[in-house]
């Protein structure tokens, strides 16, 4: 039985958008929806970042391009590729959601957004902690994105994708403009058997 909806796919391909389209969906079929996802800060056409942003709409940075300058910070470095990532703006703004989802109470139906677990977020041990308890704990139906494997396998990513209780969806170019209804079945079935 599945309780929790992750997507998965190459980066780029709109796993974003689809989790956006789905919490559309959701929140119009009186379902409570919280959480967080990640989006791409762009400059003058080129990505210089990536920002998280609350599903009620407040924003945070998570990564920014590094400038000739360096770290602003001091203290240790956290890169991913060209991107430095922002741990302390991105734990201020995702880590609140998690301790609010857990106390919420309140039955089942409501669904919890994490885009994404991905390499940038996973330099938070809070944060993998926080993925873990709401995954196991009964209060909410987790809908997430996480990459596709490359490299080095990412610990708490695998654990997700192997889990028995959770749907992993593969979005495509050819599927991601008709893999929304299956998505949205599966959430619907996820509440309705929930806690």
């Amino acid at each position: 039985m599945f309780k929790h909806v992750f997507l998965t796919g190459p980066p780029g391909v709109g796993k974003t958008t689809l989790v956006q389209k789905a919490c559309e969906a959701l929140v119009s079929s009186g379902a409570a929806v919280e959480g967080f996802y990640t989006e791409e800060v762009r400059e003058g056409g080129r990505r210089v970042g990536f920002d998280v942003v609350t599903v009620t709409g407040e924003r945070g940075h998570l990564s920014r391009v590094r400038d000739a300058a360096g770290s602003p910070h001091g203290g240790r470095e956290y890169t991913v590729g060209q991107y430095v990532v922002d741990l302390p703006s991105f734990e201020n703004l995702a880590l609140p959601l998690f301790r609010n989802v857990g106390s919420a109470g309140g039955g089942g139906g409501k669904v919890f957004v994490v885009d994404e677990i991905g390499k940038m977020e996973l330099f938070s041990q809070p944060f993998v902690r926080a993925v873990r308890q709401t995954l196991d704990s009964s209060s909410c139906t987790v809908l997430g994105t996480i990459p596709i494997p490359k490299g080095k396998p990412l610990g708490l990513v695998e654990e997700v994708r192997s889990r028995r209780d959770v749907k992993v969806f593969t979005v495509s170019k050819e599927n991601r403009n008709v893999i929304l209804q299956d998505i949205l079945a599966t959430l619907q079935t996820c509440l309705k058997h929930g806690p």
